[in-house]
């Protein structure tokens, strides 16, 4: 929102979080605050080339020298890619496991919906696994908004709340979002992005009509959706 006063509060309560884990690590002796800030360095200089050329604070590329984000995108997956292969490496073997760790392994869960979805399919891709081209991205988003139809029409006359059908619906819609990530991702539009803006569309032009049936001295329940309709497409 550009509120740099509460960007300020929010930053302070990130960094008292950093100092206070690295003060409980330092108590017990398992995390030292310096490693902490060497690693992330360390890290900075080893993920952008295209920044620091010889992964050291005071080594530049000439000047002009010019990188499109697709080769600062493949050079940060690159070495993303051998900093997994090092970590597999340097892993204690279990003797239980007969293959290596899968490259989805260690993609966060706790990262929203929308991003994990499309790391995990930029990952996947990684390895090949991927479409073609953008329209049989669309054949099959039709395919799986098919198949949430169907399933709709296996509920009909029963709750939606029921457990079975809950699960069927929740499935089949997980289908649809996932695959309107991989659309977007063909798109190069990030799905968090877009639907973060269209939030705040939304939420734009639901407030010009709360305004409007305000002046009208009016609440909101005794508008008919046709009068609300008509507000919706003059803040559009």
């Amino acid at each position: 929102r550009g509120d740099r006063n509460d960007m300020q509060d929010e930053l302070g309560d990130l960094l008292f979080q950093v100092v206070f884990y690295a003060q409980l690590g330092q108590e017990e002796e398992s995390i030292d605050f310096n490693d902490i800030t060497d690693g992330i360095t360390r890290k900075l200089l080893r993920r952008h080339p295209h920044v620091f050329p010889d992964k050291n604070l005071r080594a530049f590329h000439p000047e002009g020298t010019h990188f499109t984000d697709d080769q600062i995108k493949g050079q940060w997956e690159s070495i993303k890619a051998e900093e997994r292969e090092l970590k597999a490496r340097l892993k204690p073997k279990n003797k239980n496991e007969d293959r290596p760790e899968g490259i989805l392994k260690d993609v966060p869960r706790t990262l929203p919906a929308l991003n994990r979805a499309e790391k995990l399919q930029k990952r996947a891709a990684q390895k090949g696994f991927d479409w073609t081209e953008i329209a049989s991205v669309f054949e099959k988003l039709e395919e799986e908004v098919a198949e949430l139809k169907v399933e709709l029409q296996i509920a009909e006359g029963k709750s939606l709340r029921e457990p079975d059908v809950h699960s069927r619906l929740t499935d089949e819609m997980g289908d649809v979002l996932f695959c309107c990530v991989n659309l977007a991702r063909f798109l190069k539009v990030s799905p968090e992005e877009a639907l973060r803006s269209t939030n705040k569309k939304f939420e734009t032009r639901f407030e010009y009509i709360e305004a409007q049936v305000h002046k009208q001295g009016r609440r909101l329940e005794d508008c008919t959706l046709g009068e609300l309709e008509a507000l919706w497409v003059q803040a559009k």
